[in-house]
């Protein structure tokens, strides 16, 4: 039988100009769009793409190729089909120091007698904490450091770090530590290609500070020990993340980011994809896709411009959109901590 073709073609990050691949069949150019180019721009160190963990599967589970992105041959034979192909610059592993990660996955439908080119804008996948410390700091908090801890684990940072620290999307938490003592400080929720930089000063009478910097995205951020500034949820720029809307039931007239993963929602279930019957209701989630409501909040749409923008019976398009809600935090609303009384919306771009 004869063999058909999938070229898979990785795309290097953050350059300035085009890479072009020679393969047997011709020529393919690869360039980079400005929007990738500005959201990396942070990164110094960028892996060598021949270096890339590639991965060709089929929708049965047979593995195609799994391997450096160098070693894999050009074009990759495969029978008639669909592939999951996904490049990572290193395997998802525990919070550690300078090590971003980048990568992209997609679907493509290989046909008889075919060749399929794949494109991989590859762009940071996990997001990257530094702490600077204020002389003020050094002096009242001798020998003091900061635990930051993610859900896949925990990275003490010293005052003489000068490096960035790694975690996987989520929620990470920030503790002062001094010798056995612990002192939680605060929480915040990053996203994939999200850099968070705090900079630490104590401040007279007691209290610390901490300073935020955005591009890849660089968020720079001030933080005062005893005295915790602005709360989030207050505006579009601090919005709450879905995981911590759910830990602030009762909050009135706040901001609420998640992805709108369905709607249809009874007490127990819900729809995660289309056709939906219900305009008055909406799945919202940290992530998307999603296929259960662990993790979730509702959203109610009372009849007006947000329900006429939002619902996905008439926008079904906007599945897996990100979106801002300001509304108020209620305990239940379809057996969900859930978000009702909306009075703005903004929407983000897909996942």
């Amino acid at each position: 039988m004869k063999n058909f073709f999938l070229l898979v073609a990785a795309a290097a990050l953050l350059c300035s100009c085009d890479y072009f691949f020679p393969v047997e069949n011709g020529e393919l150019s690869i360039s980079f769009s400005k929007e990738i180019y500005l959201n990396t721009k942070a990164s110094k160190n960028l892996p060598d793409t021949n270096s890339f963990i590639l991965s060709v599967v089929s929708d049965k589970g047979k593995v195609v190729y799994e391997g450096p992105y160098g070693a894999a041959p050009q074009p990759i034979g495969t029978v008639p089909g669909t592939y999951t192909v996904k490049a990572v610059s290193a395997r998802p592993g525990a919070p550690a120091f300078d090590a971003p990660l980048y990568g992209d996955e997609q679907l493509v439908l290989v046909e008889m007698g075919g060749l399929s080119n794949v494109n991989l804008f590859c762009t940071q996948l996990n997001c990257g904490v530094k702490l600077t410390f204020d002389n003020s700091f050094r002096q009242r908090y001798p020998g003091a450091g900061i635990l930051i801890t993610a859900q896949e684990g925990t990275l003490a940072f010293a005052q003489a770090e000068t490096r960035t620290a790694y975690f996987q999307p989520g929620i990470v938490s920030f503790q002062l530590k001094q010798g056995d003592e612990l002192s939680p400080l605060m929480t915040r929720s990053l996203r994939a290609r999200e850099n968070l930089t705090l900079n630490f000063a104590a401040q007279q009478g007691g209290g610390l500070s901490i300073q935020l910097d955005t591009t890849c995205t660089w968020i720079n951020e001030d933080y005062v020990i005893g005295d915790q500034g602005q709360e989030s949820g207050t505006d579009l720029g601090n919005a709450m993340g879905v995981w911590e809307a759910r830990q602030n039931v009762g909050a009135r007239e706040v901001w609420v980011y998640g992805y709108i993963a369905g709607g249809d929602l009874t007490s127990s279930k819900a729809s995660y994809q289309g056709p939906f019957t219900s305009k008055t209701n909406l799945l919202l989630s940290p992530k998307f896709p999603v296929n259960g409501r662990d993790g979730c909040v509702s959203v109610q749409l009372q009849q007006g411009d947000t329900r006429d923008a939002l619902n996905l019976v008439d926008n079904p398009q906007l599945l897996g959109r990100q979106v801002f809600l300001k509304g108020n935090i209620v305990a239940s609303y379809y057996g969900l901590p859930g978000i009702q009384a909306i009075t703005e919306f903004v929407l983000g771009n897909g996942q």
